[in-house]
Order: C-alpha cells, then structure tokens, then sequence
C-alpha cells in the first residue's frame, strides 16, 4: 500500500500539533505503538495513550477513550484494526479533534470519507514518526 500524501503535505499537517491521542497505545516496548509514542514524547507533543486495557504507558496516564481526556486534543493517530477506524472516527469527531491519523495498513475508506465530511483532516497508512525523521 502506498499514500498519495507528498512529504512536504504531511510534514504540514504536523506543524501545527500539540496533542495526540494515540489509540491501541501500548506498554510494550517492541511494540510500533510504543516506540512511536515514545518519539512523538520525546520530539515535544503532548501525547496521551488511549487502551482501556492499560493504566500507564512511558509514565502516562492511560484513557479508556477519548472522551475521558480532558485536555484539547489535536491529533487522533490509530493503531487499531481497520474494523475500529469508523466508531474511532465518530469519536475523533465527537472530540472535536483536527486531524485523524492511521498507522502504515491501515486504510479504510468509509471512516476517511466520514471524517472528510465533518472537517477532518484525514491522513491514512502513514506513521508521523517517520515523517517526522525524513
């Protein structure tokens, strides 16, 4: 699978971010989630993990979901299964988030339409870490 996203696009989408959520965050160090979240911590963002079967990732507290995360949140970026992405979606939405954002495989087209439509910017099959070291 390949995006049609150029480098220069993606690398705009970032500028602008403080916050992400990261959903499917986990404490797995030879997990991508981890070592994504890891760098995105240590490039300046404000990053919170979002598993329900977690209580703390990389010394922060973990959220069930979205809605429980009271700061303004940014960027929705998504380690989840394709079958996740449009109820993530919905509540990306909910949140009044700016951007939804899935991991490298992962695409799925009703969720990004939806997203497009309520005003998201909506980047699928691409990891903000390597955006960010290119």
């Amino acid at each position: 699978m390949t995006s049609n996203y150029s480098l220069t696009y993606l690398r705009n989408v970032l500028k602008d971010v403080r916050t992400i959520a990261i959903i499917g965050a986990s404490s797995d160090p030879n997990r991508d989630s981890n070592k994504v979240m890891k760098y995105l911590i240590g490039y300046g963002f404000e990053v919170f993990p979002v598993n329900p079967k977690e209580t703390n990732i990389l010394g922060r507290k973990c959220y069930a979901n979205l809605s429980l995360i009271k700061s303004k949140i940014n960027m929705v970026d998504v380690f989840r299964a394709e079958e996740f992405i449009f109820d993530i979606t919905k509540e990306a939405i909910s949140i009044d988030a700016k951007i939804l954002w899935t991991q490298e495989g992962i695409i799925e087209q009703k969720a990004a339409s939806l997203g497009r439509s309520a005003g998201l910017i909506v980047i699928m099959n691409e990891c903000p870490k390597k955006v960010l070291e290119a």
